[in-house]
């Protein structure tokens, strides 16, 4: 089984359908609807210095909050690694975290945990399916960035 991870590509780009999902989405999430774990996550650009903002799931485990990047190293990734902190929107209330990278050796179990919480939203990102044990997601974590969200 080894080698799966070469399969994966390093970030999967968004279908013009996600696209305009993704902005809708994020105008309705932004506005304070949206499921409990549905955020605006806006990050600063780390060349341009503007604000970008796109729609996320944050993964609550153990009471410590994941962000999972489930198309790798997107544009939000490299702009929130650069930057060392995100804020999270929601409705007229915005919070601001710390980030901290989550390490390889911990990332089987967030990322097992976060495909079982959003599996509808987040399958097909995934070449194991929901459900999978921990260990189908050891070669994967080179593929998913994870950060845990710390407060200020």
């Amino acid at each position: 089984m080894g080698g799966m991870n070469s399969s994966l590509p390093v970030f999967r780009e968004p279908t013009p359908l996600e696209k305009i999902f993704n902005r809708v989405f994020g105008f309705l999430v932004g506005a304070g609807l949206g499921f409990s774990h549905n955020y605006l996550l806006r990050v600063r650009g780390r060349k341009s210095g503007k604000l970008y903002s796109t729609p996320i799931d944050l993964l609550d485990q153990n009471g410590q909050r994941f962000l999972v990047a489930p198309r790798g190293r997107t544009q939000w990734v490299r702009n929130a690694e650069a930057a060392g902190e995100v804020t999270l929107k929601k409705g007229s209330s915005a919070q601001r975290f710390r980030l901290r990278p989550v390490g390889d050796a911990e990332k089987p179990e967030i990322l097992k945990a976060y495909l079982d919480t959003f599996k509808r939203e987040v399958q097909r990102y995934f070449p194991v399916a929901a459900g999978s044990p921990v260990g189908g997601f050891v070669e994967l974590t080179g593929s998913y960035p994870v950060f845990e969200l710390l407060a200020g």
